[in-house]
């Protein structure tokens, strides 16, 4: 027996799959596996079959024609064929997670394409397919191209193919949000967003810093309870929260919540890590953020007497100061705007 891949389209009427299924079945042939495609131009069936050796190419091109098949294509499959393409997908998939920079090759294996390109630029005309080319565009910047003569490429192909670059580039984004902070004593953290798998480490966190580093840092109230510190993790709208690791241990977590067209910015470093220049750090990476984005201005509520942090928000440029009692607001603009509103809220 040898394995061949047969693609066919039929009329997508009730019925039309079975004649042509039945159709190969009179010539011996196994069916392993198919998918069927939904095209403007009808249903287009996807086999892998097992056919007898004596089989030729023209045996199964009679056979598909006798099974009111057109537009055949056929040729011998190899072992590898026998998994199904959704889990060559997911497979693929996997890869990527591992390796984002295989793109081209798992774009190749999703798709037995003949040849995959990648452009710096923006694809000319608007992303899609026709019969022989497919382009894809990369969420990092450019384009794909993605050539095969034949079978002609289907809607679902296209829509794997752009799942997978779509996550290529999900990937990237990830890995380069990860940095590496290198402190003056040679000590190096890892800085990276935070995200809800983080809600243990950072619940350590604050059982590790002192009563008085998280009062200065809820102004005055207790350590949050799970639902507001999960929501602290997972900011909505434009909102980000930065973490400082040292090892698998969340050191230290900057914040910025969004309220209307302001961002506000709060941070809280383990008393151990503290002076070390880490709030710094972190408060600069949140304010390049916030520079990409629609913020008009950065606020920061801290106590009157919390030095270390006015002092890192001068360095930072802070601009208006107002006070109200023992509390303190201080407003860090964002080049390209002039002036902030001046409703704030509090964390």
């Amino acid at each position: 027996m040898a394995l061949w891949r047969i693609r066919a389209t039929v009329d997508d009427r009730p019925g039309y799959l079975s004649v042509l299924t039945a159709s190969l079945a009179l010539k011996s042939v196994n069916i392993l596996a198919v998918q069927v495609h939904t095209t403007e131009k009808g249903a287009v069936d996807d086999f892998l079959i097992d056919a007898p050796d004596s089989m030729t190419e023209s045996d199964l091109l009679s056979a598909i024609a006798k099974g009111r098949g057109r537009d055949a294509f056929v040729a011998r499959a190899e072992a590898q064929g026998l998994v199904d393409q959704p889990t060559r997908a997911l497979a693929l998939a996997g890869r990527l997670v591992h390796d984002p920079d295989t793109l081209g090759e798992a774009l190749v294996a999703l798709l037995d394409a003949t040849e995959v390109r990648w452009r710096p630029e923006s694809p000319a005309t608007r992303p899609g397919y026709d019969a022989s080319r497919m382009t894809l565009a990369d969420p990092t910047g450019g384009s794909f191209e993605v050539l095969r003569a034949i079978p002609a490429f289907t809607p679902a192909e296209y829509a794997r193919a752009q799942a997978l670059v779509e996550l290529s580039g999900a990937i990237l984004h990830r890995q380069e949000e990860h940095t590496t902070l290198l402190l003056p004593d040679g000590t190096e953290l890892l800085i990276r967003a935070a995200t809800a798998d983080d809600l243990e480490a950072v619940r350590g966190l604050h059982e590790r810093s002192s009563a008085e580093t998280v009062q200065r840092r809820y102004l005055g109230g207790g350590p949050p309870n799970e639902t507001r510190l999960a929501r602290l993790l997972d900011p909505v709208d434009d909102g980000r929260t930065l973490l400082a690791l040292a090892g698998d241990r969340v050191v230290a977590m900057a914040n910025l919540l969004v309220e209307g067209d302001l961002g506000e910015i709060a941070m809280l470093v383990e008393d151990d890590w503290q002076r070390r220049g880490i709030g710094t750090a972190l408060l600069r990476r949140v304010r390049a953020y916030a520079e990409h984005t629609h913020f008009a201005a950065l606020v920061a509520h801290t106590a009157a007497d919390n030095v270390a942090m006015l002092r890192t928000l001068r360095r930072l440029g802070a601009g208006p100061v107002e006070r109200d009692g023992t509390l303190v607001s201080v407003t860090l603009p964002i080049a390209g705007h002039r002036e902030a509103g001046k409703e704030t809220s509090r964390l």
